[in-house]
C-alpha cells in the first residue's frame, strides 16, 4: 500500500463522516462547539476524583493553546472531541501525580540515573536508534502507554496496570481506524517505546499541538517562553515512573528537545544528548508528509503548502538554536550520529555511541539491539510516498535554509536512487 497524496482531502470512515456531519448539525443548534477551560477542569476532577492541581502555572499555556484551537484549527466535530479528551486526561493524569506525590514525597529524592537523550531532526533515524538503545535490559525507556499514562490509577495495585494498558491498545486501534496511511509513516505499538514529548505536553508547552493541528499563534507564544518549568515537571513524572519500574538509565526521545537544550542541560542532572544527522532535503518534506496525514486526523482543511513553510521555518529554529547551545556547552555531552551510518552498521554504532556514553556494551544489549534490528521494517504497513514540491518545498531552499547546519555537522547531500 503506498500513502496518499492527497493531503487537502483526507481519509475518513463512513462511519467518521456521518459522525462528523452530525455534529456539524450540533453545532448549528448551539451544541458541542468551542472547547472551555472550565468545563474541560471539572471534568478532569470528576475523572479523577480529585481537585487539587499544586501549582497552577500550567494554566497559562492551556489558554494559549485553547484560544488558538478554537480561532485557527477548524477542527471536525469528532477532531475537537478528540482533542477535548486529550486535554481532560492531561488535567487529570496532573490531578493524580499530585496526589501520588503528598502519598510519597520521597519520590522527589529519586535518581533516574544517566539520561540518553536522543534529540536529532525529526525523519533523521531517531525511532530506529530509540528502539535499539530500549533494547538494552539495563535500559529504561518510556512505553506508548506509559506516555499515555503515567500516573498510577484509582485503586491500581502493584501488578502490571492492564487498565492503562487497555487504554493505549485502544488509542493504537483509533489511530489505525481513523487514518491506516499515519501507520505506514511512522511505526506504532502500544507497548513500544515512545516519544516523552507528551510529557512536556502535560504542561501544555510542547510542539505536539503544532504538528496535530493548525495552531500558529500557540506555535509563536510558545517561542517566546522560558521552558524551564515544563522540564522541571517532565523529570518529576519521569521520577514518579522510575519510582513505579526503576532501571540502570533512562533513554528519552523527541525533536522537540533540540529547540531547548540549554534547558535540558540545566534540569537533568547526568544527561548525554545524541544527535542524529541526515540531509534535511530528505527529512524535512518526509516529516511534512507525516504532519499532513496527523492533521487530517482532526480537521477537514490541511493546508500542504502552509505546513511546509511552517516546519521549514520551525526546523531551521532547532537546527540554529541547538548550535548555539553546543558551541557553548561541554562538548562530552554530546554524541552525533549520521543516519547512514546507523542505517549501513545498526551494531556498529550502538557499540561506538555506548562507548561515547561510558556504558558497557554487553552481549545482552548486543544480542537485544540485534533482534530489534533485524526486526526492523518487517512489520511496515505501507510504502510512505511523498514529495516536496507537494509542500511547496524546493532542493535550494532548503539547502538554504540548512547550510550552516550542513557545514557543522559534515552533512553528506542524499541522492535518492
Amino acid at each position: 500500500m503506498r500513502t496518499s497524496t492527497e493531503y487537502d482531502r483526507p481519509y475518513r470512515p463512513l462511519s467518521v463522516s456521518v459522525s462528523n456531519r452530525v455534529g456539524r448539525a450540533a453545532r448549528r443548534f448551539g451544541f458541542g462547539g468551542a472547547l472551555d477551560i472550565g468545563r474541560m477542569i471539572a471534568a478532569a476532577r470528576r475523572r479523577a476524583g480529585l481537585s487539587d492541581f499544586g501549582d497552577e502555572w500550567f494554566l497559562e499555556p492551556l489558554e494559549v493553546l485553547v484560544d488558538s484551537i478554537n480561532a485557527e484549527a477548524r477542527l471536525t466535530p469528532l477532531g475537537a472531541a478528540i482533542q477535548r479528551a486529550r486535554i481532560v486526561s492531561a488535567l487529570a493524569i496532573r490531578l493524580r501525580a499530585e496526589r501520588v506525590l503528598r502519598e510519597h514525597p520521597e519520590i522527589l529524592d529519586a535518581d533516574p540515573g544517566r539520561i540518553l537523550l536522543i534529540a536529532g531532526l525529526q525523519r533523521t533515524a531517531t525511532t530506529m536508534l530509540h528502539r535499539l538503545l530500549a533494547a538494552d535490559p539495563g535500559t529504561r525507556a518510556l512505553s506508548a502507554w506509559e506516555v499515555l499514562s503515567p500516573v498510577p490509577l484509582k485503586g491500581e495495585g502493584t501488578g502490571p496496570p492492564r487498565r492503562r494498558m487497555r487504554q493505549a491498545k485502544r488509542a493504537a486501534r483509533a489511530i489505525g481506524f481513523l487514518a491506516p496511511d499515519f501507520r505506514a509513516v511512522h511505526p506504532m505499538a502500544w507497548d513500544a517505546p515512545e516519544e516523552d514529548v507528551l510529557l512536556l505536553d502535560l504542561s501544555f508547552m510542547s510542539q505536539a499541538p503544532e504538528a496535530a493541528m493548525h495552531v500558529p499563534s500557540y506555535a509563536r507564544w510558545l517561542e517566546t517562553r522560558d521552558h524551564t518549568k515544563c522540564y522541571e515537571y517532565m523529570l518529576t513524572v519521569l521520577k514518579i515512573l522510575h519510582w513505579q519500574r526503576p532501571g540502570d538509565r533512562w533513554v528519552l526521545k523527541t525533536p522537540h528537545h533540540m529547540e531547548h537544550l540549554d534547558v535540558v542541560l540545566d534540569v537533568f542532572p547526568d544527561v548525554c544528548v545524541i544527535q542524529t544527522h541526515r540531509d534535511p532535503k530528505r527529512s524535512v518534506p518526509s516529516f511534512c508528509s507525516m504532519v499532513a496525514h496527523g492533521r487530517g486526523i482532526f480537521s477537514d482543511h490541511v493546508d500542504p503548502v502552509e505546513i511546509g513553510a511552517h516546519w521549514m521555518r520551525k526546523i531551521r529554529r532547532m537546527m540554529e538554536r541547538s548550535m548555539t547551545v553546543r558551541r557553548g556547552a561541554d562538548t562530552g555531552v554530546f554524541i552525533d550520529v549520521s543516519f547512514y551510518d546507523l542505517v549501513a552498521d545498526p551494531l556498529g554504532e550502538l557499540r561506538r555511541i555506548y562507548g561515547a556514553a561510558g556504558i558497557d556494551f554487553t552481549e545482552e544489549a548486543a544480542a537485544a539491539a540485534r533482534a530489534v534490528s533485524e526486526r526492523s521494517g518487517k512489520d511496515s504497513l505501507g510504502r510512505h510516498v511523498y514529495s516536496s514540491a507537494s509542500f511547496g518545498l524546493d532542493e535550494e531552499t532548503m539547502d538554504g535554509h540548512s547550510a550552516a547546519y550542513r557545514r557543522e555537522y559534515r552533512i553528506p547531500h542524499e541522492v535518492v536512487t
